[in-house]
């Protein structure tokens, strides 16, 4: 398979958060603003490019009977990696994503490209693959943070863009299904363009 569709099927025709819908728990509890969304974004990046990485290279050397559960150890050492990386660094991104950050560890997308794809490919590809799905999620994380943050705050990566009334339901969990709805519908459009 081409690198180059491998890296791209994150972004349009894959994009796990608006096309296979998948993610949506960190998608809509921390995607309050931008700069959050692409925290988690990135977080999950990391994990599932490494992650990829060690399953595709170690792919043959684990049985059948406790492929998953190998998978799971594999991906909980790099979201440790990232949380405490985090911690170190950057508490107050950290604090912000709170218990978002260890549920990396069970997010479906993660697992799911490591067994479906990971575990079946070549390295290169498994790579590539991860970068292509992380950054797909950071995208959408990204935008609907962005969307969330402008509509009700008026802000964006906080530089204010925005004054006067502003729909405050966008910063409060309402907010979230309603962009996420919009944003699926206008990527609906755009792909069938």
């Amino acid at each position: 398979m081409n690198q180059l569709t491998n890296f791209t099927k994150g972004f349009i025709k894959e994009n796990p958060v608006f096309v296979l819908l998948l993610g949506l728990c960190p998608t809509l509890g921390v995607t309050s603003t931008a700069i959050n969304g692409l925290g988690m974004g990135l977080a999950t990046t990391f994990v599932l490019v490494m992650s990829n990485l060690v399953v595709s290279i170690i792919k043959s050397m684990i049985p059948d009977k406790v492929r998953i559960p190998a998978f799971i150890v594999i991906i909980a050492s790099f979201v440790t990696i990232v949380e405490l990386t985090m911690q170190a660094y950057t508490p107050a991104l950290f604090e912000a994503l709170g218990l978002f950050i260890p549920l990396i560890v069970v997010n479906c997308i993660v697992l799911g490209r490591a067994e479906a794809f990971a575990s079946k490919q070549s390295i290169l590809s498994s790579i590539v693959d991860g970068f292509g799905m992380g950054l797909g999620f950071a995208f959408a994380l990204t935008l609907l943070g962005g969307v969330r943050e402008l509509l009700g705050s008026g802000n964006i990566f906080g530089f204010e863009l925005l004054q006067g009334d502003l729909m405050l339901v966008f910063v409060l969990a309402p907010g979230a299904f309603i962009a996420l709805g919009y944003l699926i519908a206008l990527m609906n459009r755009v792909a069938k363009s």
